[in-house]
């Protein structure tokens, strides 16, 4: 809901607009679609015995592969190389900074992507515009393999705005599934155990112990031994049940106080760019589904990102790259890091 009444405003600006400011808006942005694929995991074999019978199946995974579409006006910093193309597969670590080096900058791109057998609809949008005293971003944030979404607008002030070091402080509001909740927990024993069999039979599948066939709820058989019943059917039943209750709650919002810094220093032979962004205290609204009803009280969410480079030589470098988020106990993250040596 928020992202369209996002893309309605920035339609009715454009229409509004003079044409010089439209102009001004999309200059130097760049648009792109770029598809990538590539093999995936193994076929695995999985065998069982059926009275004294070795049997096995196989479990095949398809390729993987990504197809991205976005435009983005993104200025790149002095340590961030060119390149001719865009192809959707580039890890910019500086997208994800606070600050960037021009005050309005903005990027939309969509990712349908297969992963490991399983498909994504990835997303990621955002609006930043940056003064010397203030900042505001819109932003939000789709990733399948790390099952994170959320809205998020943040209004900031700005102290030291014009140094490498600066500070910022304010308010987030996001928008989000009500994250903590568990469908699982009307189903788990004494022990913790889940009654999955049971769960399977209330979504509609069936089991002919006599036949040994296992049933989706369309009448196919899905597998004729245990092994592959409990090691591969079942645990795509339990993701099913949990997606569909999930979906089945409405998002919240979230109401938060958040401090951050900036750091960016360059040149040639060293740069350091760092950020962080830090919600000590979270609104609690008293509702059923809020996350503190989960967690106990409050918590703290936090991200940053670290971009270091160091020539020590004409032959010799390292690097560090890296950007890290913690949002409702939900960690997603990746990094690199390296040594260049030239030999001549």
């Amino acid at each position: 809901m928020l992202l369209s009444r996002l893309i309605i405003i920035l339609l009715l600006f454009c229409t509004t607009a003079s044409a010089q400011t439209f102009k001004k808006a999309f200059k130097f942005s760049t648009f792109y679609i770029a598809a990538n694929g590539g093999t995936s995991l193994a076929d695995r074999d999985i065998y069982s015995t059926n009275q004294g019978v070795l049997t096995y199946d196989t479990v095949f995974t398809p390729y993987d592969y990504s197809l991205t579409m976005g435009i983005r006006k993104i200025k790149r910093f002095q340590y961030e190389g060119s390149t001719p193309f865009k192809d959707g597969t580039e890890s910019a670590y500086g997208d994800a900074a606070t600050i960037g080096l021009s005050p309005f900058e903005y990027l939309f791109e969509v990712d349908y992507k297969r992963q490991e057998g399983v498909e994504y609809f990835d997303q990621q949008h955002f609006v930043r515009y940056v003064r010397d005293k203030w900042l505001t971003k819109v932003e939000y944030v789709k990733d399948g393999f790390a099952d994170i979404e959320y809205y998020e607008a943040t209004q900031r002030f700005r102290l030291r705005g014009k140094k490498k070091l600066s500070f910022n402080f304010g308010g987030v509001t996001r928008l989000a599934e009500p994250y903590g909740f568990d469908p699982l927990a009307d189903w788990k024993l004494e022990n913790d155990y889940i009654h999955y069999t049971q769960l399977a039979i209330q979504e509609g599948y069936t089991i002919d112990v006599y036949e040994n066939e296992y049933k989706n709820p369309a009448g196919n058989v899905v597998a004729t031994s245990s092994a592959v019943w409990e090691e591969v059917v079942i645990p795509q039943v339990l993701e099913d049940y949990v997606n569909k209750k999930r979906n089945e709650l409405a998002n919240q919002f979230q109401y938060s106080v958040v401090v951050g810094f900036d750091y960016y220093h360059y040149k040639k032979d060293f740069w350091l760019h760092s950020w962080g962004n830090f919600m000590p205290y979270h609104y609690d609204n008293g509702g059923e589904y809020s996350y503190h009803n989960f967690i106990g009280g409050q918590w703290y969410d936090y991200s940053g990102g670290l971009i270091l480079g160091y020539k020590l030589n004409k032959h010799l470098g390292l690097f560090i790259e890296g950007k890290y988020n913690k949002y409702w106990n939900r960690e997603w993250y990746d990094f690199k890091c390296g040594i260049n040596y030239v030999i001549f």
